[in-house]
């Protein structure tokens, strides 16, 4: 039922870290709305365990820093997007403090310093292991106390929509409290929804990171790059229960990975070995568990002490103590999961995206920090800088007045888009099989603008031919036809099971993440994405013919997310960091 149109001048699509710090930094002068899908904290954010990469001791540099997150990220990143980040980052630190957030401290009453996977030094800030939380759980009382700022829960974001200018300046929801529809001006429009994670069946994310954020924006025309590399975080908990993340700072103190003998196997793959970045960890656990034919491996962390143990990483050995695992005397089984989307809506250093009064920060958003593999803790820093800098941009910008709204279209009838979609990637050897595998209806022609970072030159995995050779050989040894751990040949308890998805099944969440699981995680090859394009595809097409309802609604845009995805890693038939390619 439709319930008319209300106005404000910022419209922030997403409570977490990101979406609000944006809020808390606009000037109190500013009209805003802050929606969210579900009550505050929600998200990714207050699930976040690790901290904040920032350089705070005179033993690091900013050099090193940006040394390192080139490193993870393959040579894949923007380098001015990363230097102005990490350039940023003790301030956003600072900024924090002033927030009163609990950030841990040494008996001396200076800020504690972590190190983890990828990083050469100390320079992780941290709320013992539960960081995002704490945060969280200082801001939000704060937005409450902010008269400026209207807080909106469970409202769903369907439709963006345009003037006559073309420039965003509205968005159609859903309110699951009134269970009305209604329309939303706003002067400026952020998405802040967050990642993609929860379009895979095994991930660390919350249910409701389905990637809706960035088929809105590419809905009305805006770049998406980077799509494909998807990062799969190395150490879950594999046990009965929802999955659970083991902190990478439980390796940066010495945890070791173990196989089923009990000997540490990273070494072998990378001369970093528990340290390496997260990409090479995971694919070397993934070539591990097929070895073995075992379902997981195991983290050590007993040599740490109970002391460091309980002081440091209370979450982790509460959550184990819950499912009866002691950290401190027992190996502690664990497995990949799909974790972080390093692409998404192309952005400046400001937020904006391509498309004129739309901005997007925080995981939905793709600034060139991460390149191809994200560096452990870069993203809740990203959050923090990216929402300030945003906010800024929009306090600066001027008033233009107020436009007629375009008549809203029916986007998520993909039988009425065009049947070509204008495709790049900065990949010279890309392939053209992308475009000739899928003719079906494959978007409207506005422009993918799927860009890669501008690196001329990206080096490959830092993962050693010996070890990309075990890789390949242990999978097609267990499985000619598999090329996707946890995929068509392990379910979630790590069971041999067929979750192989067709096209005679209906489009469905859960055939949905069976399908990306199976062809488009953590190792991928051609025939595996040929067949979840096609599968992608025909659902788009099915789901197009359906009465309009919410379900429809929401359904097509995570289609059109991991139809996106799929494309993009298709037309990259290299493997660079997060994305791999057996082929």
């Amino acid at each position: 039922m439709q319930s008319g149109s209300t106005q404000t001048q910022v419209l922030i699509i997403g409570a977490g870290l990101a979406g609000t710090s944006l809020a808390l930094s606009l000037p109190s002068s500013m009209d805003v709305t802050l929606l969210s899908s579900a009550p505050v904290p929600c998200g990714a954010s207050p699930m976040a365990l690790g901290g904040l990469a920032a350089v705070l001791s005179a033993q690091d540099s900013l050099e090193q820093h940006i040394e390192d997150t080139l490193e993870a990220g393959a040579r894949h990143s923007d380098k001015e997007a990363v230097r102005g980040i990490l350039q940023a980052a003790p301030d956003a630190v600072h900024w924090l403090l002033e927030r009163q957030v609990p950030l841990d401290r040494t008996e001396d009453g200076q800020l504690h310093l972590t190190r983890e996977g990828g990083h050469s030094r100390r320079r992780i800030v941290h709320a013992a292991d539960a960081s995002g939380y704490a945060i969280m759980q200082a801001l939000v009382p704060q937005l409450a106390q902010a008269p400026h700022v209207q807080q909106r829960t469970d409202c769903l974001a369907l439709t963006l929509r345009r003037n006559e200018q073309g420039a965003v300046a509205g968005v159609a929801i859903y309110d699951k409290h009134t269970h009305r529809y209604e329309t939303i001006l706003a002067d400026h429009v952020v998405l802040a929804t967050g990642g993609l994670g929860s379009l895979y069946a095994h991930s660390t994310n919350p249910d409701s990171a389905l990637g809706e954020g960035v088929a809105l924006a590419w809905r009305v025309g805006a770049a998406i790059r980077d799509l494909e590399f998807v990062q799969f975080h190395p150490t879950c908990l594999h046990a009965e229960g929802p999955t659970f993340l083991l902190t990478e700072a439980l390796r940066g103190e010495g945890g070791h990975l173990l196989d089923k003998q009990g000997r540490r196997f990273m070494p072998a793959y990378d001369a970093r070995g528990e340290l390496a970045p997260r990409d090479i960890v995971s694919r070397a656990i993934a070539a591990q568990m097929r070895q073995e034919g075992s379902r997981h491996v195991w983290l050590d962390v007993r040599h740490l002490g109970a002391d460091t143990l309980q002081q440091h990483f209370p979450k982790a050995l509460e959550e184990g103590l819950c499912r009866g695992l002691d950290l401190r005397r027992d190996w502690v089984p664990v497995a990949p999961a799909a974790h972080y989307s390093c692409g998404g809506i192309q952005t400046d250093m400001s937020g904006r995206t391509t498309v004129p009064g739309l901005y997007a920060v925080g995981e939905v958003a793709c600034t060139g920090l991460h390149g191809a593999n994200r560096l452990a803790s870069n993203s809740l820093l990203e959050c923090v800088v990216m929402g300030r800098a945003a906010a800024e941009a929009i306090a600066r910008s001027k008033r233009t007045p107020r436009s007629a709204l375009v008549p809203e279209t029916d986007a998520a009838n993909t039988s009425s888009m065009s049947r070509s979609c204008s495709y790049t990637n900065s990949n010279p050897s890309s392939s053209s099989s992308s475009s000739s595998s899928s003719q079906a209806s494959v978007g409207p022609n506005w422009g993918l603008g799927l860009n890669s970072s501008s690196s001329s030159n990206p080096r490959p995995s830092l993962m050693t031919a010996t070890a990309a050779d075990a890789v390949e050989n242990t999978i097609t040894a267990n499985n000619s036809k598999a090329c996707q751990y946890g995929g068509n040949n392990s379910d979630s308890n790590g069971s041999h099971k067929n979750h192989s998805s067709s096209t005679n099944n209906p489009p469905s969440l859960p055939a949905l993440r069976n399908l990306m699981q199976e062809h488009v995680g953590l190792l991928r090859n051609h025939q595996g994405l040929i067949q979840a394009l096609h599968t992608l595809d025909h659902w788009r097409g099915q789901i197009s013919l359906l009465p309009p309802s919410l379900d429809q609604r929401t359904l097509s845009l995570q289609l059109d997310t991991a139809w996106l995805l799929t494309l993009a890693a298709l037309d990259r038939p290299r493997s660079l960091g997060a994305h791999y390619r057996l082929d």
